[in-house]
């Protein structure tokens, strides 16, 4: 069974940057299209960045120039650079492959106030 651990959350305020990680158990990101999604209180789970096992990038409209999503597969990590952020980016991020999902992992916590 694949384990997804995600960090990297916290508290920022309007404007800042956080990086958010995804490391998974075995050479996993190599083969899978990955995603990250998030979470806001109330919320359907929405998906914000995607990349394919050949590293092809897409985005959420709402992220978009803000947002870089990237990986290391050596490390069997994901990552999600976050830049500009706005407090309705405030939510748990997980990720988790595009399709046929694994058992998701706890999630980080973002919250953007001031």
């Amino acid at each position: 069974q694949v384990q997804l651990v995600e960090s990297g959350g916290g508290l920022v305020q309007p404007g800042g940057s956080l990086r958010l990680s995804c490391a998974g158990s075995g050479s996993i990101f190599s083969i899978n299209d990955m995603g990250w999604y998030r979470q806001a209180p109330g919320k359907q789970r929405e998906l914000v960045a995607g990349i394919t096992s050949s590293g092809s990038t897409n985005y959420a409209d709402s992220v978009k120039g803000r947002f870089t999503i990237s990986k290391d597969n050596a490390k069997n990590t994901v990552y999600l650079q976050m830049n500009r952020l706005k407090p309705e980016d405030t939510a748990v991020y997980y990720c988790n492959r595009r399709v046929f999902y694994w058992t998701w992992g706890q999630g980080t916590q973002v919250t953007v106030s001031s």
